[in-house]
């Protein structure tokens, strides 16, 4: 899992969008409570917004160079779904770099 450490790489920022209490943002709040510490050790200078309101549907978004964004909507995915939607993120990165 090494593209984890290249988020900043890859990456400006990314924001996960949730619901505190909605079942459809339950997989996004385990990810993040899995995930956050590691991803944010690895990329101390990343950005890495957690947003959460009440009702709305689970996103995660990455801003890359020149202010380009890509989401993707998180509903329905179970916590590794998202880590490999995450992952693709990254790679879309590179691919605008390139």
């Amino acid at each position: 899992m090494a593209w984890r450490g290249q988020l900043s790489k890859n990456i400006k920022e990314l924001r996960l969008l949730m619901c505190q209490s909605s079942p459809a943002s339950s997989s996004a709040r385990a990810f993040v409570e899995k995930n956050y510490k590691e991803l944010k050790t690895l990329n101390p200078k990343l950005p890495i917004l957690i947003r959460e309101c009440s009702g709305v549907e689970p996103q995660l978004w990455a801003r890359y160079d020149l202010g380009v964004e890509k989401g993707i909507k998180l509903e329905g995915m179970t916590e590794p779904q998202i880590l490999k939607a995450l992952e693709d993120l990254v790679k879309a990165g590179q691919s605008l770099k390139a």
